[in-house]
């Protein structure tokens, strides 16, 4: 059960942040005798385990959501997940796959057909990998082949970068980081699809790609993304109808955190989408037409954004009941408007934990999952003092430095610098330490039931 941020408000002009980063560029023994030995260990131990999951929180009975809270652990806690095949690693099936034939490419000018069923027949030969394909997420990033021009963007990008490894492994998501130009004409912006492309035949065992902008930042670290809600669809972004279709502004969505899945509607959609991209003769001519359709659109060339917008608004009986406009968390949020609550929401949550000892219970960070389900029964209380899901510094340009001029520099570096400390917080939390101020490196011991101290 993932947890929710619904009930967000997010006002539209918000949104009107993304034109900024384009102005600034998870043998039975022989003896009887040790067979009792065994059995009568084995026996022991399932009642010891009884007995632990009997107790799994020792909290007080007068308070009916607790009483709910230790209930929802003990069920999540003792689950027996003996039964559950874990991929096998070391295994390839010998039979012939995709992989053997020699017209298959990973290049973005080399249609893939059929992949669907190609991608089901891999699975069927490589049945360990089954079991929950069908939530298994890869989440995609990187950055540029060359050192940083800012003198603290590599610092910058590899605590970013360190932000989202945090989440994978919490999550168990696998991760890929790329520094590398795939295609040479597909750069800056159009740069990531080739390199999604690529994945999705490098891991035909993963059901979705996750696209996260290397200046984003995961600010819930216990949120997942919902994925039963996105099950009739097949890429996920963050928008909203209105504007795109209504207002006709570029700005109704983002394209610089995306959830596409593996699937051949997602290579076909693609296909179209890079169309409008610097490696196609008619890049120019898109370039027009984006601006003529969305009159708001401050940059002469084609670029994926608006590309995406395009393809929304003007071909919307032909991809738009795929495509999933997200409006009720924050997918991606504006940094400028979400950094400066970070103070008030680590009190709300503190404020929270005081009130509910399960929530503030030392636990090993594997399980962490379970405290982020059973949290969510309470964070309606809170309001809008909830964590955003990710957070964007769209325009702040940490590697090139060449921020946009609408902000300082000072504004974005000291965004970051609190982003990145707020959501280390929620991981450092599992190992006894916290940062006790958001603009400060340095971290403390936490005692015994903090934040009940």
């Amino acid at each position: 059960m993932a947890p929710s941020q619904e009930g967000l408000s997010h006002h539209p002009k918000k949104n009107t942040h993304m034109a900024s980063k384009f102005n600034s560029r998870s043998k039975p023994s022989p003896f009887l005798s040790n067979g009792c030995i065994f059995l009568g260990g084995a026996l022991s131990t399932l009642f010891i385990i009884w007995g632990l999951c009997s107790f799994v929180i020792p909290i007080p009975n007068s308070d009916p959501k607790i009483d709910l809270v230790a209930t929802q652990l003990k069920s999540l806690n003792c689950t027996n997940d003996a039964t559950i095949e874990a991929p096998d690693m070391l295994h390839d099936s010998p039979e012939r796959t995709f992989y053997d034939d020699p017209e298959m490419a990973y290049t973005m000018d080399s249609p893939m057909k059929n992949w669907d069923e190609k991608r089901e027949e891999w699975l069927l030969q490589h049945p360990s990998f089954l079991a929950g394909a069908q939530e298994r997420v890869l989440l995609v990033t990187g950055s540029q082949p060359s050192q940083c021009h800012n003198p603290i963007g590599d610092h910058l990008l590899l605590r970013f970068f360190k932000n989202k490894v945090d989440y994978c492994r919490l999550h168990n998501y696998d991760i890929f980081y790329n520094n590398v130009l795939i295609h040479p004409k597909m750069n800056i912006y159009w740069a990531k699809y080739p390199l999604v492309r690529a994945t999705m035949m490098a891991h035909p065992e993963v059901e979705w790609i996750w696209w996260v902008d290397s200046d984003a930042i995961f600010t819930d670290m216990e949120f997942k993304l919902p994925l039963n809600r996105y099950k009739n669809h097949n890429l996920v972004v963050h928008g909203w109808e209105e504007l795109i279709h209504i207002n006709r502004t570029w700005t109704g969505l983002n394209a610089g955190v995306f959830l596409i899945r593996n699937c051949q509607w997602s290579l076909d959609f693609m296909d179209v989408w890079t169309s409008m991209g610097p490696q196609s003769p008619e890049y120019d001519k898109w370039g027009v037409i984006q601006r003529s359709t969305f009159k708001d659109k401050v940059i002469p060339e084609s670029d994926d954004q608006t590309a995406l917008a395009y393809l929304i608004a003007i071909e919307k009986d032909k991809w738009t009941n795929k495509i999933y406009l997200e409006d009720n968390y924050y997918f991606e949020g504006y940094w400028l408007d979400i950094e400066k609550t970070f103070n008030n929401i680590s009190k709300s949550y503190n404020e929270l934990e005081r009130e509910v000892k399960g929530l503030r219970r030392r636990h090993a960070e594997k399980v962490s999952e379970t405290y982020g389900t059973m949290r969510e029964g309470y964070l309606n209380n809170i309001g809008q003092w909830r964590r955003p899901f990710i957070t964007h510094f769209t325009g702040c340009q940490p590697c090139n430095g060449h921020h946009n001029p609408n902000y300082a520099a000072e504004d974005c570096w000291n965004g970051m610098e609190r982003a990145l400390n707020f959501a280390d917080n929620q991981v450092l939390r599992k190992y006894g330490f916290v940062h006790n101020n958001l603009m400060d490196k340095a971290v403390s011991p936490i005692p015994f039931d903090y934040p009940n101290v």
